[in-house]
């Protein structure tokens, strides 16, 4: 009974901890939570983006679903011409397996 108990609790921890990475890019950038700028080089980055095929598999960070309706994001983003315009800059990655934060605090832009 007891393991039943700190195994749901655990489950229940984690599935909170996770956010999915579904994004929709938007017109403008009022209506955007987070402004990003795509860097040249990954280096320069933020975040390193792969983008995937099906919603499920955007289960960690810098993997992103791009969505057909606002309404079904977990954030809205705005592309900004210009570095000194954006919240965060991203690049993308060709394999999955390369897509996440770079050494930056911005994780809390995506939570």
């Amino acid at each position: 009974m007891k393991y039943a108990l700190i195994t749901s609790l655990l489950f229940i921890a984690i599935t909170l901890s996770t956010s999915a990475q579904s994004v929709y890019a938007v017109d403008y950038a009022s209506q955007a939570d987070v402004t990003v700028y795509v860097v040249d080089y990954a280096s320069q980055a933020d975040l390193s983006v792969y983008w995937v095929d099906y919603e499920s598999q955007a289960d960690e960070d810098g993997l992103w679903y791009m969505t057909d309706y606002e309404s079904q994001a977990d954030v809205s983003i705005y592309y900004v011409d210009y570095e000194s315009q954006a919240d965060l800059t991203i690049y993308y990655v060709d394999y999955g397996s390369q897509a996440g934060w770079n050494g930056s605090n911005k994780g809390h832009l995506f939570r």
